[in-house]
């Protein structure tokens, strides 16, 4: 038996105006996690407003999760708000389950998006 092809991840960045809008595509799982975080966190110093639409985006791990914490702490540390818009229901169930839906939530009081 084959075994199953590496998880893909592909990341659409455009930037206007010291805002990023990332459109992600694909699966955020070990393995592909820390391309999201390098990627994004490049953007931190030049950016005042970093946004994460998951739209497109079909599976998320423990490790994806990880990635959205880290990168998070990352901005707020460099005054940059990240924002996570069009979660789908499956990625919002896992956020709820393991309670960072909540903590996103508290985020989104201070000026931080959920759709």
């Amino acid at each position: 038996m084959m075994p199953d092809a590496a998880p893909f991840l592909t990341l659409f960045v455009t930037s206007v105006d010291h805002v990023a809008l990332v459109r992600c595509q694909g699966k955020l799982v070990a393995g592909v996690n820390d391309t999201l975080y390098a990627r994004v966190s490049k953007l931190v110093p030049d950016h005042q407003r970093i946004v994460l639409d998951l739209t497109d985006l079909t599976h998320m791990d423990s490790m994806g999760l990880g990635t959205l914490v880290r990168l998070y702490i990352s901005a707020k540390s460099a005054g940059t708000s990240l924002e996570l818009i069009n979660i789908g229901r499956r990625i919002r169930q896992l956020l709820s389950m393991t309670h960072l839906l909540s903590v996103l939530g508290a985020i989104s009081e201070q000026g931080i998006t959920i759709i």
